[in-house]
């Protein structure tokens, strides 16, 4: 069976931020295609253990382990934008309507499922989110806008993405870092959705591209300056063979309507 592991530490509150979309992302590309067996049933829609703690610590660090199939969530100094990302699936941009404090105010958290039996990430998300609606008193709905992005299309020349020829052997997997983005056994429906990150804003997938393929990308962003490498739309078209254009494009919103800053006692 396979696993899916994060472990995160993050001095910053701008690297948290970015790590919003990071972990949706990835989890998102490796969980949506992969081919893990299902794990037993889940009893209870609830934790059977859940402590909740304020982290008073001067120092702003986030450090977290997520592996799947797991049977138990745990985090230091998470913060409630970055709990919700993580039970919805959401990355951080795609939230909205917040407190203030929504991404400042940090949480320990340790909670332990029912039962000894490993659950996967789907089965893992609803007992977070009633995580965050028995013990923050978390109200939201879901909600489409039309917002600014970029539709993915194949570039005049044609693609030069390269097919994976060793689906038996290799899970589909990605990595998002500073100046480059690798996928392995990827749809380009995937590639989009990583795309999201260098470029910025939402990138929707209109290649007509089937299959899936290895891809490796490299450029420069304001964030990750390197004048020896391209900007993100021209890397897109000189080592991919796409293109991103710009245009509207549907993107699901997490509407926060109330949260509590304060969890229910443990």
């Amino acid at each position: 069976m396979s696993s899916t592991a994060h472990t995160v530490i993050l001095p910053s509150r701008s690297f948290a931020i970015l790590l919003v979309t990071l972990l949706a992302l990835a989890l998102f590309t490796i969980q949506s295609h992969s081919q893990t067996p299902p794990a037993p049933p889940q009893s209870s829609s609830t934790f059977e253990v859940a402590s909740i703690r304020l982290n008073s610590s001067t120092e702003c660090c986030t450090t977290f382990t997520l592996t799947y199939p797991a049977n138990r969530f745990t985090a230091s100094g998470i913060t409630l934008e970055l709990l919700t990302s993580i039970a919805y699936g959401t990355g951080h941009k795609k939230i909205i309507g917040g407190p203030s404090w929504f991404d400042l105010q940090r949480y320990d958290i340790s909670a332990k499922v029912e039962g000894d039996a490993a659950i996967t990430r789907e089965q893992m998300q609803p007992l977070l989110q009633n995580l965050l609606e028995q013990r923050f008193h978390l109200v939201a709905h879901r909600q489409q806008k039309l917002v600014p992005g970029y539709a993915l299309l194949v570039a005049k020349d044609g693609f030069k993405l390269k097919p994976n020829t060793n689906k038996s052997d290799v899970q589909p997997h990605s990595q998002v870092l500073a100046n480059q983005l690798q996928g392995w056994n990827i749809p380009a429906s995937s590639l989009a959705f990583l795309l999201e990150i260098p470029a910025g804003n939402p990138v929707v997938d209109k290649t007509g591209i089937t299959g899936d393929y290895d891809i490796k990308l490299s450029y420069t962003t304001a964030g990750f300056p390197n004048a020896n490498l391209p900007d993100i739309f021209t890397a897109v078209q000189e080592q991919l063979g796409l293109k991103l254009e710009s245009a509207k494009v549907p993107v699901d919103f997490l509407v926060i309507d109330h949260v509590d800053r304060i969890p229910t006692e443990n």
